[in-house]
Formats: C-alpha cells, sequence, structure tokens
C-alpha cells in the first residue's frame, strides 16, 4: 500500500473524503457533460470536494440525530447519481454499512437480497418505491434521497468508522447458482483503491490530475472501489455515467476530459462497429481500464482509439488481497493475458486433485495475501453462509473458481471459469472462446455454449443460438455455423450440437446465467429445434486434413 496509507491517514472512504476536500475544497470531484444526456441532469453537472462534504456532513448529521451508527445498514437504490455518493460516505462516517441495489433487479431477486441483508432502511428513488415495496416488508422505512430519516431500530455500538468495519454488502453476479452477498470493509476498499492508483507503467496516475469515466454501476466494486474511492485518494474527478450508450460515447469522454475510461469486455467490439468520427481520437484518454475484452480485438481497438486497454483480474472476494493487471509489463495483446501478480499476492495453480500443475498448463487459481493475515484485503465473509465461506478457503487458499496458466515470463493468461469448461476426449474447452467465435457472426444476435454428455467423448460442445433471422433451413443453417467456426478455431471447439433457441438466460447485471444455460442445454439434446452436427463436424476436420 502507499506510504499514506500505511500510516493510516484514513480509516474510511469517508475520512478520506474529508481529507481530500480539506487539502482541495474547489477541485472538481463528480462531473458529467451534456452530452452523457442524462436524463437526470440533462445540461450535466459538476461537484466540488467542498461542496461535497458539505452535503455529506448535512446527510451525517441527520443519519445521527436519527440514531444510525454501526451496527445498521442501509440499502440504496439511487443509480449512479451523485446522491448515492452522497448517502454513502454520510452513512459511512458513523460507521453504517450499505447494501447498493441494482435498479434492474426484479421483484424476486431483490426480496432474496433484502432478505438475507435485513437492511433497517431504504433510501431510493421516489419512483423505485413500490417496487421496494413489493419486494420487502418495510413499510415507513422507505425514504427518497432527500427526505429526513427515520428513527434507526438497529443495536448501535458507536456512531464512527474503523478500518475493520463492514463498508458495503455486495453480491456476487449469481451465474451459476444463488448470488452469495459478500461483506466488504473499510480497509478492504482502501486497499483495492490505493493499488489501482499505484498500478504504474501504461496505467500511471497523477495526482490531483486524472479525469475517470465510468459506465460501471456502483453495485459493483469496480466502480466503488476502483473509480469513486481511486479518485477520492488520488484528488482527481470522477464521470459517473448512469450506463454505457455506444453512440454518444466518444463526445462523452471528449467533454469530459476523461484521461482514463473503465471499460466491459463487450464494449469495445461494439465501438468497433460505429462509423469513425473526430471525436474517437479527438480525446485526452490516456489508457482504458477493464476485463474481459475479445482478444481479436484488442489490437485492432488500441490502433484505431489511441490508447492500450489495461485488463486486470480481480473477484469480489479478492478486492486489493489478490489481484492482476497488465499495466507496467508484458500486455501480450490479443491472448487473454490478465497480468501479473501484485508484489503481496500469492498464488498457486492447480490441477482437480489439487496438485500444482508445470507452467504453461492450465488450472484453478487458488489466491491468498502474503504474511501473516492471508484474508487481509478479502472480503469478511458470505453473509449468513458460514458453509460457503469455508469451502472458498479450504486450506488456507481461496478458490476462484478460474482456470489460468502461467506463462514463462511469469504472466498470468485467463481460460474460463472452472465450471464453464468443456473437457472432450481430454480436451479443456472454454466456452468463452466458443462463445467469442460465434458472437461475431452476422447471422447470430444471442449465443451461450455449454457442455452436454458424450459416450464417446465424455463432453460435447453445444451451442444455443439466437438467430439474426428465422432460417429456413435450420440444419443448413447449422452447418453454416460449424463452417465458419472450423475456420477461426480448433477442430474439437466447433459446436457438434446447435440449439437454435428465443432468448440466451441472463443475469439482472446481464451476464450469462450459465446454471441455466447448462440445465437448458442439457434438455436440448434429441430437442426438435437441436442439429445434431458430430458427424458433418467429422467431415469438417477430413477435409482440414485433406
Amino acid at each position: 500500500m502507499s506510504e499514506g496509507l500505511q500510516r493510516r491517514d484514513a480509516f474510511s472512504p469517508y475520512e478520506a473524503l474529508e481529507a481530500q476536500a480539506a487539502a482541495r475544497p474547489n477541485a472538481i470531484f463528480l462531473r458529467a457533460p451534456a452530452a452523457a444526456e442524462l436524463p437526470y441532469a440533462p445540461d450535466g453537472f459538476a461537484h466540488t470536494y467542498g461542496e461535497g462534504l458539505t452535503r455529506i456532513e448535512a446527510l451525517r448529521r441527520a443519519y445521527a440525530a436519527a440514531g444510525y451508527g454501526r451496527g445498521a445498514c442501509v440499502a440504496l437504490l439511487l443509480e449512479n447519481r451523485p446522491e448515492f455518493i452522497w448517502h454513502w460516505l454520510a452513512l459511512n462516517a458513523l460507521g453504517v454499512s450499505i447494501l447498493p441495489i441494482n435498479p434492474d433487479l426484479r421483484v424476486d431477486d431483490l426480496a432474496y437480497q433484502l432478505s438475507i441483508v435485513e437492511p433497517h432502511l431504504a433510501v431510493a428513488l421516489p419512483e423505485t418505491h413500490p417496487l421496494i415495496a413489493k419486494a420487502w416488508d418495510g413499510a415507513g422505512r422507505i425514504i427518497g434521497p432527500d427526505d429526513p430519516p427515520p428513527a434507526c431500530h438497529a443495536t448501535v455500538t458507536r456512531q464512527t468508522a474503523e478500518l475493520d468495519d463492514p463498508c458495503a454488502l455486495l453480491f456476487t453476479s449469481g451465474t451459476t447458482a444463488k448470488p452469495k452477498c459478500c461483506m466488504l470493509s473499510n480497509d478492504y476498499f482502501l486497499r483495492i483503491a490505493d493499488w489501482y492508483v499505484s498500478q504504474g507503467g501504461e496505467a500511471t496516475m497523477c495526482d490531483n490530475a486524472e479525469t475517470v469515466l465510468t459506465p460501471l454501476p456502483m453495485f459493483h466494486m469496480n466502480a466503488l472501489g476502483c473509480t469513486v474511492l481511486g479518485m477520492i485518494l488520488k484528488g482527481g474527478t470522477v464521470v459517473p455515467l448512469d450506463r454505457f450508450h455506444a453512440r454518444r460515447w466518444w463526445r462523452t469522454v471528449k467533454e469530459s476530459c476523461a484521461t482514463v475510461v473503465h471499460y466491459l469486455g463487450v464494449m469495445p467490439a461494439i465501438l468497433l462497429q460505429l462509423p469513425r468520427e473526430d471525436s474517437e481520437t479527438a480525446h485526452d484518454v490516456r489508457f482504458g481500464f477493464g476485463a474481459g475484452v475479445d482478444p481479436r480485438h484488442q489490437e485492432t481497438f488500441e490502433t484505431r482509439f489511441k490508447f492500450p486497454l489495461i485488463e486486470a483480474w480481480a473477484m469480489t472476494e479478492t478486492g486489493g488481497g489478490a489481484v492482476t493487471s497488465t499495466a507496467g509489463g508484458p500486455r501480450h495483446v490479443g491472448k487473454r493475458c490478465i497480468g501479473r501478480a501484485t508484489a503481496t499476492m500469492d498464488y498457486r495453480i492447480v490441477d482437480d486433485a489439487g496438485a500444482d500443475v508445470r507452467q504453461g498448463t492450465s488450472g484453478e487459481l487458488l489466491v491468498r495475501k502474503k504474511g501473516d493475515e492471508p484474508r487481509r484485503g478479502f472480503f469478511l465473509e458470505y453473509l449468513k453462509d458460514e458453509a460457503a465461506t469455508a469451502e472458498a478457503w479450504e486450506s488456507g487458499w481461496f478458490h476462484t473458481g478460474d482456470v489460468i496458466y502461467e506463462g514463462d515470463d511469469r504472466t498470468l493468461f485467463f481460460v474460463d471459469r472452472k465450471k464453464n469448461i468443456v473437457r472432450r476426449s481430454g480436451e479443456n474447452i472454454a466456452v468463452i472462446e466458443v462463445e467469442g467465435v460465434l458472437s461475431n457472426l452476422d447471422s447470430v444476435v444471442g449465443v451461450a455454449v455449454a457442455p452436454v454428455p458424450d459416450e464417446m467423448r465424455g463432453e460435447e460442445v453445444l451451442a444455443l443460438i439466437v438467430p439474426r433471422v428465422k432460417p429456413r433451413d435450420a440444419r443448413a443453417f447449422a452447418e453454416d455455423i460449424a463452417r465458419a467456426c472450423a475456420e477461426r478455431l480448433a477442430y474439437h471447439k466447433v459446436p457438434g450440437y446447435v440449439a437454435l433457441v428465443d432468448t440466451i438466460p441472463i443475469t439482472p447485471t446481464q451476464k450469462l446465467q450459465r446454471g441455466a444455460i447448462k440445465a437448458l442445454a442439457a434438455t436440448a439434446v434429441g430437442a426438435p429445434r437441436t442439429i445434431d452436427l458430430r458427424a458433418f463436424k467429422a467431415t469438417l476436420r477430413e477435409k482440414a486434413r485433406a
């Protein structure tokens, strides 16, 4: 960590903001240009650190008077608006944890999260109050961002924040099972923020000079921990968008004077499809920060838009305790490189039996922090799930569930989630690699890949595909899909089955719902809209050999 944090200048995000506001009250903390076309701020906005602290202090006093403190939890459904930041830091000052809510959650999903956390209050945009009321028996405890808080009925021990206090409760994506609730401390957020602003290399950040634009939501650790708290530590500016809007992206980037932009894996692919415009290179961006860029798009993107994409790896559970980045070392563009481990991160790559694999061989990544506190910087626990917490930390290592391999220069490369590997005739096939090829075909608008049992090969590749246009001849369409894959993938990775579907199951955060996809794939074999391509696949191999 930085020298400042080693000296414990800040014990909480609130204290970090308070210090920055005292040092630079007139510097811009939050900004959005008119080009962003935010529905709640069509002309944009700009808030200084001093103004922010004034708003936060007013809220802190109101919450304190109502009895909120350590032991209370408040749910926030305020999107990426400045009000979210004000309420979060005001509550943080008192030792209150928050539950940031995804505004796209359906009633059942929201009810599940609220039943696990059992917050004492919900602060939400007025138009979302009916949704919360349907999901939660919290009558009288749902208020708007400008309403005075009701009396707190939690057992409160104090009204100050300490380093190891729970700061935020964030749910995992829940792609293979029910989402788990990660308890994250103030220390967790300070560490991930400090790592983010001190990566160095192509991701070097300067004091009091950075503007980071993010379309990522505040209910994810990236936006909350890296972007917002990172800029607080660095004295920079945050541009919090409501979401990613491709056609106004570059105008927003330019008008916000962003020096860093955050991205999700799909964003570079979408931006590359847009017509060229002057603003796409008339910007101040020095690097993009994210994960999951399609390997075939990375070099093309960097060449066209004139800045590098810094790929990183972390999980909600690992935070700054175990994190990697391609900044400051070989980036191996176009190879799913996630960079190198930090100096304080200990890791192993193991096979299914838990034995270390040879360098260059893929296996599951196990991580912990070096030293006497192997869990320092990680999540505190899965709330109300001691068994899952213990399983994740089996044998003293956090089991990530990610399959990776280590290159000759100790750089790490991502393969796939362990549960998403197809094991065919002894070969490991990453479903994201096959999905990447299929999603780039003009005839496909939606795709997911899953393993299905095969008597001869153990497992076979099945592709669930939403066609752009309903095909007149399903078999001919499926064979065209297989031929296109065979041009880009090794034979064994080509789908052995293509199942035509109307929709692909996704989570409320727009990630593939892997559990539902596997269940759907299991019932697809032999179904009327599924084409068995195994014999055709063999003919493709013979033609390739000839």
